[in-house]
């Protein structure tokens, strides 16, 4: 019996290794948009190494500690913008809901991104309220 990959928590409607799957086994993502849904899905499925790597060395930290308790439950994700500046920088506008000790957040960002050697990378962003 064949089983049936799960829809890919990013919220695209594929399947995890038809949508995110494929960037966190090494595949660059073409802009910046795919690489801030393929992080979102990173965060939900706790890959910090992916995290690092996809983040600009003049901004990433150390670590992330992503099994520190309490751990946020992912919810879904809404890309609102997806703007290129040019061949090399974008902003991505998006909110994250989570939920934290039962509490439901929401994280609304507008990340930037810029394209080094083929590669996209988060190099920061500006939380919105």
């Amino acid at each position: 019996m064949k089983t049936l990959d799960p829809a890919c928590a990013c919220g695209s409607g594929r399947t995890y290794a038809a949508c995110c799957g494929r960037f966190h086994a090494g595949e660059p993502a073409p802009d910046a948009e795919t690489l801030m849904r393929s992080r979102y899905s990173a965060y939900v499925h706790g890959l910090e190494s992916y995290l690092l790597a996809t983040w600009h060395a003049a901004t990433r930290p150390a670590a992330l500690e992503l099994d520190a308790s309490p751990r946020p439950q992912w919810l879904g994700l809404a890309v609102k913008a997806h703007v290129p500046s040019d061949d090399s920088h974008a902003e991505v506008e998006f909110i994250a809901r989570y939920k934290l000790n039962g509490r439901a957040f929401k994280l609304h960002e507008v990340s930037r991104f810029e394209r080094l050697d083929g590669r996209w990378l988060y190099v920061g962003g500006e939380i919105r309220e």
